[in-house]
């Protein structure tokens, strides 16, 4: 089986969600990728750092690259 490799980008922060939850609707994905960001204070914290704020819609590369380092990458 061929692995796709993950693209470092900006990305919606429903985009992003939808990747992580594809079986999901848009807003259940969203609530529950949030829902994930927030339970770790530690995360919050280094994403915090990049300037980003809670109700942010948008993800720039250096928190994605936050993320998929605490998440794994979508997929």
């Amino acid at each position: 089986m061929k692995q796709i490799e993950f693209e470092i980008r900006t990305y919606g922060f429903g985009e992003l969600a939808q990747l992580y939850f594809p079986n999901n609707t848009g807003s259940s994905a969203s609530k529950t990728f949030g829902l994930w960001i927030h339970k770790c204070q530690e995360l919050v914290s280094a994403l915090k750092e990049t300037g980003w704020k809670k109700r942010q819609k948008y993800f720039t590369p250096r928190q994605v690259k936050i993320l998929i380092n605490h998440f794994d990458p979508p997929g």
